[in-house]
């Protein structure tokens, strides 16, 4: 008996779709990319070419849908490492993009450096309960050329073995990507059945779709690459001012932003992955920890499970800048209802301050979440095993059952989850023990994984071709 929420009734679903064909067909979307107007125009949209503007008729929607594969995988080059999507899995993947860094000891909060994100990378590549690659700190793409893109992407396939999830807005980019695949992973074919990689576009709310993240993708056509969509809504600034409206704007991004993609290439396994959060009411801000951002995100995994698309939720936010109590209530209350609607992907650990400050130590007290959230998730087991009443009788009125083997059993079978992070045992013991803090005991799980761990080795040929692929991108 797996643990199941809802936040949408049967109605409600109904409703955000229809008003979402409804807000596609009449409203439309500003579409940025001269080409991807051309493709949409040609799949069945109205186009405004002055006005940049698609209208996407209801029939267009519909047939979008029907093509996107509602089952695939999700591969890297760690062996025996898949994620099927639609499929029941559920994995992490950690939050990207901070553009400071909080060093818990030093009490410093620093613009980040190259080392932070070799470390960081190589941590989520340890920790096994994370399943996909964002960058998690922010050195800056600006200015990059096609030989810093080679050399960005083989340091990215050598420090993470999983599945990695990237966004770029240049050709360039495309271009080195698509040759370090083929070198890493041994010819375009192999790429197109492993999938070891998918790439982000993220609409700007409300409704746009904007055009170097989509010409960049459109250079990648032709090598099955998954795309996840992730508009960013925020109700009451970039999305209205309710639940239900932020919903539908979402949808309607996610899956306008669909349908461009299903006109560029039919067929494009597709994630749907909208962030929709709120505004802080007082401020304008970002509201990171809100528990509205959490019943939305769980709201939209529902819509993408009505139309049995594979889902990227979000969960994990937070507006505290340090580790900390208030990071600590907000992370969990939004993890546990964003992971209780059963997406496949849940973006969240390991930033804080609304995804601005990556934290190592963070990055560990939010698996140890995740891994809490799971085991709500599993709910409660009902096999004839589990039911126990013959142990009941032997025990009788009045007995302990701490003895019984049955006991012993469940504990190492799952009917506990034993927390590997915290101290739980009495004051005396904890006194002894030094009063142990939470935080420096996840600095020092976070060390001890850098100190220990090493991805596995591209090996011997695939570097020689991957310097070769630098040489020539470099001069010349």
């Amino acid at each position: 008996m797996l643990t199941q929420m809802r936040v949408l009734s049967d109605a409600e679903r109904e409703q955000v779709h229809e008003r979402t064909a409804q807000v596609l067909e009449d409203i439309g979307m500003r579409v940025d990319s001269r080409e991807a107007r051309r493709l949409m125009q040609e799949a069945g949209a109205g186009v405004d070419e002055g006005r940049r503007r698609v209208r996407i008729p209801r029939r267009m929607l519909e047939e979008s849908l029907r093509l996107a594969p509602k089952s695939f995988s999700l591969g890297g080059r760690r062996e025996g490492w898949e994620l099927p999507l639609n499929a029941g899995g559920f994995t992490l993947l950690a939050d990207g993009g901070a553009t400071r860094v909080y060093h818990t000891a030093l009490d410093e909060l620093r613009e980040p450096t190259h080392l932070d994100w070799v470390d960081s990378t190589r941590l989520q590549d340890a920790i096994d309960d994370i399943g996909l690659y964002w960058s998690m700190v922010e050195v800056g793409k600006a200015g990059m050329e096609t030989a810093d893109y080679l050399e960005y992407f083989a340091d990215l396939f050598r420090l993470f073995t999983k599945h990695a999830q990237d966004s770029f807005d240049t050709p360039a980019a495309a271009q080195a990507l698509l040759e370090v695949l083929d070198v890493v992973f041994g010819g375009r074919d192999e790429v197109r059945r492993r999938h070891p990689f998918s790439f982000l576009i993220t609409p700007a709310s409300p409704l746009v779709v904007e055009g170097p993240h989509t010409d960049a993708w459109l250079e990648l056509r032709g090598w099955d690459i998954p795309v996840a969509v992730m508009p960013m809504p925020l109700m009451g600034a970039t999305a209205p001012g309710s639940l239900l409206a932020t919903l539908v704007t979402a949808n309607a991004e996610t899956l306008g932003t669909l349908c461009l993609i299903q006109a560029a290439q039919p067929g494009t396994p597709f994630i749907y992955a909208p962030v929709t959060a709120v505004m802080e009411p007082r401020t304008g801000r970002y509201f990171a920890g809100a528990i509205e951002g959490a019943v939305l995100n769980a709201g939209a995994t529902e819509m993408a499970r009505w139309y049995r698309l594979p889902v990227e939720s979000s969960g994990g936010g937070t507006d505290q800048y340090v580790p900390g109590v208030q990071a600590a209530y907000e992370k969990a209350a939004t993890s546990l209802l964003a992971s209780l609607a059963w997406p496949d992907i849940l973006v969240g650990p390991g930033l804080l301050a609304g995804a601005t400050v990556y934290n190592m130590e963070q990055l560990i007290i939010d698996v140890e979440v995740y891994r809490l959230c799971r085991r709500a998730m599993d709910g409660v087991a009902s096999d004839e095993g589990r039911w126990l009443t013959d142990v009941m009788e032997k025990v009788g009125p009045g007995g302990t059952f701490l003895g019984q083997a049955s006991t012993r059993r469940n504990v190492r079978d799952g009917e506990w989850y034993l927390p590997q992070l915290g101290f739980r045992d009495s004051w005396e013991a904890w006194g002894t023990a030094g009063r142990p803090d939470i935080i420096a005991e996840a600095r020092q799980k976070a060390e001890d994984l850098l100190a220990t761990h090493t991805p596995a080795p591209l090996g011997d040929d695939v570097e020689r071709e991957l310097e070769m692929l630098a040489r020539r991108a470099r001069s010349g």
